[in-house]
């Protein structure tokens, strides 16, 4: 901001109000997403990072503070350097889980297999049966059902130069992924939680 026109008190009154409200707003989305990579969701965090920035710079500006908390803006990635009208999109996915209750994951691999007598033989035999047996999406939604506990997870949607060809990528399915040809990102880390938690202590 300019030093040649420093912000009022109100406008830092009005910066944190626009603060809680979008607190409010992403809460109410995540309370009210339709999967784990709700679009909704994505729009309210940004909302909210845009209006935590705006705060801590009026704080500053007027009155030579600043927040303990930085929330990561969605935007990291290099500028999109694709075609804007892309023949062909290539959709890339990575979710870290950690398996917490070994039992439970056993468990699941023996009913999902039941004639096989070494579903439940390693965490490795029984991991093989269970995402065999279920789409990645039914995991995410039950991985506590399976023993797992979620960690980070990102949805890369990549314009592709045109369209592949049956089976010209699978030795290497990521070996061409490009940051400029992302067109958009979502990402799911209990780091936002924490940055997200300093705005708020009461929550």
């Amino acid at each position: 901001m300019s030093d040649d026109v420093q912000p009022t008190v109100a406008e830092v009154r009005a910066a944190v109000e626009a603060v809680k409200a979008a607190l409010d707003r992403h809460l109410e989305a995540i309370e009210h997403r339709t999967g784990e990579d709700d679009p909704a969701v994505y729009a309210a965090f940004e909302s909210l990072a845009s209006a935590a920035e705006t705060y801590d710079e009026l704080l500053y500006d007027t009155y030579d503070e600043v927040t303990p908390f930085e929330v990561p803006a969605g935007d990291s990635m290099p500028e999109y350097t694709g075609p804007e009208d892309p023949e062909a999109i290539s959709v890339l996915i990575r979710r870290d889980y950690t398996i917490v209750e070994p039992d439970r994951l056993f468990a699941q691999a023996r009913r999902a297999d039941e004639d096989d007598s070494a579903a439940d033989a390693t965490v490795n035999a029984a991991v093989g049966v269970i995402f065999g047996e279920y789409e990645p999406d039914e995991i995410a939604q039950r991985h506590k059902e399976f023993g797992l506990e979620e960690g980070d997870s990102t949805v890369w949607v990549s314009a592709a130069q045109e369209a592949a060809e049956p089976g010209e990528w699978l030795e290497a399915p990521f070996e061409q992924a490009d940051p400029q040809l992302v067109i958009c990102r979502f990402d799911v880390s209990a780091v936002f939680d924490d940055e997200l938690g300093a705005l708020d202590p009461d929550r």
